[in-house]
């Protein structure tokens, strides 16, 4: 069975950067766009980053200018994030959207990689 393995994850200080990577180990098929959830303790999980087949990306505010998602949707997805901040720490969740669109009941979801920011 087709699924999505993220790595990259790990403790870094605040300013710091990691470079988060989703690949597909099989075929998912009717893949619309590709993003980043994450969700930290005691929150509800956000949409943080997404890259349609075309190449356009969406950014949630809180990440605009210090995150950028790239890749191929078929293949590998990344997530480079760049001055990184404690309210960044979260568990981050490769998704890929599947019908129906623009809701996550169709979608494939990687485990989760935990990304810690602290002094």
């Amino acid at each position: 069975q087709a699924q999505l393995v993220e790595s990259g994850g790990g403790l870094v200080q605040p300013g710091g950067s990691l470079r988060l990577s989703c690949a597909a180990s099989g075929r998912i098929s009717y893949i619309n766009a590709m993003g980043w959830y994450r969700q930290a303790p005691g929150k509800q999980r956000e949409l943080v980053a997404t890259i349609s087949r075309t190449g356009t990306t969406n950014y949630a505010d809180s990440v605009k200018g210090r995150f950028t998602i790239s890749g191929d949707i078929e293949n590998t997805v990344y997530l480079q994030m760049n001055n990184l901040k404690p309210e960044d720490t979260a568990v981050y969740y490769c998704n890929a959207d599947r019908p129906p669109y623009g809701s996550t009941m169709g979608d494939y979801w990687g485990q989760g990689t935990q990304v810690t920011v602290s002094s």
